[in-house]
């Protein structure tokens, strides 16, 4: 797909930023970038030199959710929609999730729908102060899609997920961070400082060790505890064939730093 202005790209020092660019409608999110952004989470992920991602916004809104503009009139053919679900918002969640590498979201303002799930859908979250997360779904008069029932009820349980899907109210940042949707809020002129130390200091760090971890705690709650232990003993075993295993346990050994190369 070719490079659109609407979705800004650099890799900078082994992080790569994401970030979406149409601030004139709250960077509501339509086919073309989401392609993009999936395209360039799989890039991350096979790329050796980028170990952490960063996702954020121009403007003052994150992401107001998919841009309706432009759907047909009228029902729907049967299967239709599930498809649309399916191939669109359900593969860009999962581009997050897969991703082999950390991915932290940015989150300068509101994330709305498909937006508050790109967001939930990354590994960590920082938020500015103004930000807030909305489960708008419901007040259009649609079921939640993106992922957001599968990630809700296991980032803060079935309870407070209901309230915040049936009810479709705003989120605070601050109340986001209670309730541990979000890990930390700063002012809105810190976020992109704090993102790009959390990213660096994610991009020094064992990025397979990272990844066999990041794919460990998703999965966690899909399965039994005999899975979730097999699991554990199997990422352990392919981990501690790489280097950053290999110089973890010498640094201990020769009691220095650690230096990981993301290998």
């Amino acid at each position: 797909m070719p490079v659109s202005p609407d979705v800004l790209h650099e890799v900078e020092g082994s992080v790569s930023w994401i970030t979406l660019n149409r601030p004139e409608v709250m960077n509501a999110l339509t086919r073309e970038q989401r392609e993009r952004v999936i395209d360039l989470l799989g890039a991350a992920s096979s790329d050796p030199a980028v170990r952490a991602v960063v996702v954020t916004a121009t403007g003052r809104g994150f992401c107001a959710g998919a841009d309706l503009r432009g759907t047909p009139a009228g029902a729907p053919a049967p299967g239709d929609v599930a498809r649309t679900i399916r191939l669109g918002a359900q593969r860009l969640i999962g581009a997050v999730l897969d991703c082999e590498k950390p991915v932290i979201a940015a989150v300068n303002g509101t994330a709305a729908g498909i937006g508050a799930h790109l967001a939930f859908a990354c590994d960590l979250v920082l938020a500015a102060e103004g930000a807030r997360f909305i489960e708008v779904f419901v007040r259009r008069g649609l079921v939640p899609d993106g992922g957001g029932a599968y990630l809700l009820p296991r980032l803060i349980g079935p309870r407070r997920a209901k309230e915040l899907m049936f009810f479709g109210d705003a989120l605070s940042a601050v109340d986001a961070e209670r309730l541990g949707l979000v890990n930390r809020v700063v002012p809105a002129d810190a976020l992109g400082k704090t993102a790009r130390e959390w990213a660096l200091r994610l991009a020094g760090g064992p990025t397979r060790a990272l990844a066999l971890t990041k794919h460990l705690v998703n999965t966690s709650l899909d399965g039994d505890r005999a899975a979730s232990f097999a699991a554990e003993a199997t990422a352990q075993e392919l981990n501690m064939a790489t280097r950053d295993a290999q110089e973890g346990v010498a640094s201990f050994v020769e009691r220095r730093a650690a230096r990981f190369e993301g290998r």
